[in-house]
């Protein structure tokens, strides 16, 4: 049955996610809330980080990672191809219908006017990322105690070293690897 649950949810979320990998990780937050045994609140943290830190898409990654932490590498499997049969499908279909309808205004209009939800869908997942790993979520006892302190002077450090002209230029992986040292480091102590 997890299979099954599995693959509807990742097949609507590969069906409806239309923008790419960031895309996902709203529906991804959605199962949370109705499957909470397949995954934790932090384990979405680690999805996002972990998806973009590894080779390839980051919807399949995420994919991936949360039908591994559901229902182990059986899950991981039925969610990554789940995701991706959607996309086959329509991309298949489209691309036949794109070649003929190509010079369609309103074509041309169709795509205009989904560009705007995407970056509301990809907006979305970046906040879910940002408050999963800024906030304690205790709200109760107030907003500044809800504040995660060592988490935003590291993504602080970290967002800083972007302006530094030699440091940008490093691949993204180094900014991954210093805060992921960071992190354990913090964990230590």
């Amino acid at each position: 049955m997890t299979y099954l649950l599995l693959f509807l949810e990742f097949f609507q979320t590969g069906l409806f996610a239309i923008g790419g990998g960031y895309a996902t990780l709203p529906f991804i937050q959605k199962m949370l809330a109705r499957y909470p045994a397949w995954f934790g609140t932090l384990q979405l943290a680690d999805i996002a980080a972990i998806s973009e830190a590894t080779p390839g898409p980051v919807g399949v990654n995420a994919a991936t990672f949360a039908g591994y932490s559901a229902a182990g590498v059986p899950g991981a499997l039925v969610a990554t191809f789940a995701l991706v049969l959607p996309s086959f499908v329509i991309v298949s279909l489209v691309a036949r219908a794109l070649e003929k309808y190509r010079q369609n205004r309103l074509v041309g209009a169709l795509f205009s006017t989904l560009r705007p939800a995407v970056t509301g869908l990809i907006a979305a997942a970046a906040w879910s990322v940002i408050s999963a790993a800024l906030f304690t979520g205790a709200f109760a006892v107030g907003f500044w105690q809800a504040i995660d302190w060592r988490n935003v002077v590291l993504f602080a450090v970290l967002l800083g070293l972007l302006f530094v002209p030699k440091v940008k230029k490093l691949h993204p992986f180094f900014y991954f690897l210093a805060g992921g040292v960071a992190g354990v480091l913090m964990g230590l102590g």
